[in-house]
């Protein structure tokens, strides 16, 4: 049935950390309505983070649903379907039931969330290799890619490792669930699985039997690769003949609805920010080599394209094709930003009471702590002259890596530092720890920047999308500390739209993903960096972020052997 292009619709639906969203977008990339819905998580353990692929199933259907009914689209003006989800790790038997990924045995728990720590002993072993494909991941895999992982759970679970017949990638599980076919996507299996992407012609790519051989997981080898995905295709195609009866029927959407080659959430928002025009110009190539997609939520992750690889030690890649078709992603992070802020204000003694109070007032605990700010700064002013609030925290510091550093450190067993608390717990010496956890935050993604642009990178411009990006405090932190302006995109949900991208391109109505992306993304407010007094504070700031990973490590080596 032809559909006029007025009428197209496109849906992205997302699989976070703690919930699944669903949104239709028209032709033009503006969101018409979305829906999310919680899903479950299972702590069994300090650094085990467990999820179930049948709640998660339940979730993405009941989210679906209501965006659907909500925007008034009608299942055939729906032309196509993209999913991202979070980098977690599935495991289905031969007749795709859940096998249990857990220590309580229960096969529910089928899902090891990409922020479970449990592989910190296997990644060490797997990195000892030093095996050539440990340059396309940043010169070491991290513990929440998918061979620590698999490892562990060889190891320490046996009996799922032989029930086991498939280990998806969440967003390959999604498309799977929904089409019956397992394709997987180059996205996930370059970024988390170890795929070369670049081995063969036209990115189909190959595994590395070697690899997995020096890895201790040569049984995935011996069956061509079957159960972790025999067959790799890159995003901007279709999987399989679209929606099957069943899914079409849990979605409320019609059978052989296309479905695109899935991504990565972050990757997804990479997709809805990286390509817009900006200032009225078309995006070129050398454009891009001048941006980073900045995707913030529960964590940051921090996205820069270029036509050829660049090895940058301590960030994820080079990757090719794994997120804009033909070209080499660069992909940093942070393991905890969002999260972070919620510990650090949820730990306090002002907590509860924060929080009724931006209950009662219809506000986020954000807007009531940088109100706080404000009124610091204010008083700031009147007795000592002008004064930035950024300068409130000159004697707080904060070293962010209270889950470890993703990039460029690339080290999970950091932690984190608070230097100059004071006897007192009020709201304002919550609102001034608030600020320095922001600031330090932000002083990790500028050296994430720096170490990118020692690359050959020229990065001056961050395109954000994510939660934390309806935190004006936190933007402006990033651009003052980075030296960066901050772009936020038309559509604040550049996840979704992402998922809505590779819809449209699978259902053949956008050439390529390129094509697509500069047809449906869109640059919204920008914010650009303060100099003078702003500048010279936040960079002696940065200075002292790295003079206190200095004396962590310090303190370390001092500690090292001592009672043993």
């Amino acid at each position: 049935m032809s559909v006029p292009i007025q009428d197209r619709r496109y849906l992205g639906i997302d699989v976070g950390t703690g919930s699944a969203r669903a949104g239709v977008f028209d032709a033009q990339g503006r969101m018409l309505a979305a829906a999310t819905r919680d899903i479950q998580v299972w702590r069994p353990q300090t650094d085990f983070v467990e999820q179930s692929s049948e709640d998660i199933w339940s979730a993405v259907c009941a989210a679906t649903r209501q965006a659907l009914a909500d925007a008034g689209a009608r299942p055939e003006q729906i032309r196509g379907v993209g999913f991202d989800a979070t980098c977690s790790l599935v495991a289905l038997d031969a007749r795709d039931r859940p096998v249990t990924l857990s220590p309580s045995g229960a096969d529910a728990q089928n899902v090891i969330v990409w922020m479970d720590h449990r592989a910190l002993d296997p990644q060490a072993r797997i990195n000892a290799t030093g095996h050539d494909v440990l340059r396309y991941v940043g010169g070491a895999v991290s513990v929440e890619m998918q061979t620590p992982k698999l490892l562990w759970i060889k190891e320490n679970l046996p009996e799922s490792w032989r029930r086991a017949a498939r280990f998806f990638d969440l967003p390959d599980y999604l498309t799977y669930r929904a089409t019956g076919d397992d394709t997987r996507s180059l996205c996930s299996t370059v970024c988390k699985w170890t795929y070369l992407g670049h081995e063969r012609p036209a990115g189909v790519g190959a595994w590395s039997a070697s690899f997995f051989a020096q890895a201790g997981l040569g049984d995935l080898a011996a069956d061509g690769f079957r159960r972790i995905g025999s067959r790799v295709r890159p995003l901007g195609e279709a999987v399989g003949a679209g929606l099957s009866a069943n899914a079409a029927r849990e979605l409320g959407l019609r059978p052989g609805t296309p479905v695109g080659v899935s991504s990565i959430d972050a990757h997804a928002g990479g997709i809805g920010v990286i390509g817009a025009a900006l200032q009225g110009k078309a995006t070129t190539p050398e454009d891009l080599e001048r941006r980073l997609a900045l995707i913030c939520g529960t964590s940051s992750c921090h996205m820069a394209v270029s036509a050829g690889p660049r090895f940058t030690p301590g960030v994820w890649g080079p990757y090719f094709s794994a997120m804009v078709p033909g070209l080499w992603l660069n992909e940093g992070g942070q393991s905890a930003t969002g999260a972070l802020l919620d510990h650090i204000i949820d730990s306090h003694a002002q907590a509860a009471d924060l929080r009724r109070d931006a209950q009662q007032r219809g506000l986020r605990v954000y807007d009531l702590l940088n109100e706080r700010l404000d009124h610091l700064a204010a008083g700031a002013r009147l007795a000592e002259g002008a004064r930035p609030a950024a300068e409130l925290t000159r004697d707080l510091h904060v070293l962010p890596y209270f889950h470890g550093n993703r990039s460029p450190r690339a080290d999970a067993s950091l932690r984190g530092v608070i230097s100059g608390l004071r006897l007192g717990a009020t709201i304002d010496d919550l609102a001034l720890l608030y600020l320095a956890t922001t600031q330090a935050i932000a002083y990790g993604a500028r050296h994430i920047v720096a170490a990118l642009n020692e690359r050959g990178y020229r990065i001056d411009t961050l395109l954000a999308c994510g939660g934390l990006t309806k935190n004006p405090r936190f933007l402006r932190e990033h651009a003052d500390a980075t030296g960066c302006t901050v772009v936020l995109p038309r559509e604040p949900e550049a996840v979704l739209l992402g998922g809505a991208i590779l819809g449209a391109v699978a259902a053949a109505d956008f050439d390529s993903v390129v094509a697509a992306m500069s047809s449906m993304s869109a640059a919204g407010e920008t914010i650009a960096p303060r100099g003078g007094r702003t500048e010279a504070y936040h960079e002696a700031k940065y200075r002292v972020f790295h003079r206190m990973f200095e004396e962590f490590q310090a303190c370390r080596r001092i500690m090292s052997g001592a009672g043993e």
